[in-house]
């Protein structure tokens, strides 16, 4: 159904001082152990006293032990978008296990601790506070959302940590160019053109934008005010949501007045799922558009026979068919989870581990964070074999994949490509 937009890297083929923090660590270990905010969805968090005992390796560098690298994830693992960070973090746990039931990476096991932040910035924040500055960790790894990431932007930089393959397009993380930022997904612009394109192509002409008011939707909904008269289309409407809110029925109202022939949903699965049901008991019979972010499993477990036809755009391939490598591996990791089925997210968060272990094996046994990012640099489709799925970074370019394809939801909810 979908074609592939690319610029020829996808290939189809098969300081605080430690005397301080070691004595507050000490004396709060127990207070610690029981804040509910320490615990991640996957259960990967222990004791304070735990997470303490590999915090740091013998040469200085936090998170490294003789036996333990430790990655640090905040993300969404309940509320409104709980289920977009869960499905992440399944997926990236599946290829950890496997590495780390093979030894590890030279001898010392792969941990993700994971903090939720419910989607929210503030708590993103302080929880990308804790996971430096008290946990320790070696680099961040699978955060969530263009808000919370610009929200913990000043303290990755002030440490001087990487973070890889957050779960955003936006170009506010992109440009200007950001060392310690590596994406494996392609850019909201790519997502934004590859859409339009195959909207002036069913001739759907007048548009509708149902956006999130904040910097991701604002930022999305400015692209789309630029980019849709390039394509002979009209933006006609738009209407913004609160963000973790699904009280569509004002907005809802005011696109109907606007009469679209498709509205294109910047929001995450739950105010999508029901700005299409609010509209289509309105009588509305026009179309729905979504970028991949929108969470497609989630949409789709919400709408019933309501979602036949909604379209969504992907990054990744299609989780559900072994059509690649990549996707085959994917499949046979996830089944050793039993009660979890294979979904985009899940995906995205796969290659994500797989290219992150890539990485800290490139880096050597004597790990460090520099050293992981010159390792993450030579990443080529010429030397790294992604089963299909190609990734390609550089020292001045870490926008891994221009991978881009449309998907939509079939009869049963199941999705069709």
């Amino acid at each position: 159904m979908g074609w592939k937009w690319h610029r020829g890297r996808y290939s189809g083929a098969p300081g605080y001082p430690w005397r301080i923090w070691g004595l507050a660590l000490l004396l709060c270990a127990g207070a610690v152990a029981a804040a509910p905010g320490n615990m991640g969805s996957g259960g990967s968090s222990g004791s304070a006293i735990t997470r303490t005992s590999a915090l740091t390796s013998a040469h200085g560098v936090p998170g490294v032990s003789q036996t333990e690298i430790i990655l640090g994830q905040s993300a969404p693992f309940s509320g409104p978008a709980g289920e977009l960070g869960r499905d992440f973090q399944e997926g990236a746990q599946s290829y950890f296990a496997r590495v780390n039931a093979r030894g590890g990476v030279y001898g010392r096991r792969v941990r993700l601790l994971s903090l939720d932040d419910r989607y929210e910035p503030e708590r993103a924040l302080a929880n990308t506070q804790q996971l430096i500055w008290r946990d320790k960790v070696f680099a961040l790894f699978g955060y969530s959302g263009t808000p919370t990431v610009l929200a913990a932007l000043p303290v990755i930089r002030e440490a001087g940590i990487p973070l890889f393959a957050p779960l955003s397009g936006s170009s506010a993380l992109r440009q200007p160019f950001n060392r310690l930022l590596f994406h494996i997904r392609a850019s909201y612009v790519q997502e934004t053109e590859f859409l339009l394109r195959q909207l002036k192509s069913t001739g759907r002409r007048r548009v509708a934008v149902f956006y999130q008011n904040d910097e991701l939707g604002k930022g999305l909904l400015d692209i789309l005010r630029q980019r849709v008269p390039l394509y002979g289309l009209t933006l006609v409407g738009s209407a913004g949501i609160e963000r973790n809110s699904d009280a569509v029925a004002a907005a809802a109202a005011e696109l109907a007045r606007a009469r679209p022939d498709v509205v294109i949903q910047v929001v995450s699965y739950q105010p999508a799922a029901a700005m299409i049901n609010r509209m289509r008991a309105g009588g509305y019979l026009g179309g729905f558009s979504h970028y991949s972010f929108v969470g497609s499993t989630s949409l789709s477990a919400r709408l019933k026979n309501a979602g036949v036809g909604a379209e969504v755009t992907q990054v990744v391939p299609f989780p559900n068919k072994a059509r690649l490598r990549i996707v085959y591996e994917y499949q046979r990791a996830m089944a050793h989870t039993p009660g979890i089925d294979c979904n985009f997210t899940g995906l995205e968060g796969y290659i994500a581990a797989r290219a992150l272990v890539e990485g800290l094996r490139r880096a050597g046994r004597d790990l460090t964070r520099e050293g992981l990012i010159r390792a993450l640099e030579s990443i080529t489709p010429a030397n790294y074999d992604g089963g299909g799925f190609s990734l390609h970074f550089t020292p001045t370019d870490h926008s891994g994949s221009d991978f881009v394809d449309l998907t939509a939801i079939g009869a049963g909810g199941r999705f069709i490509n």
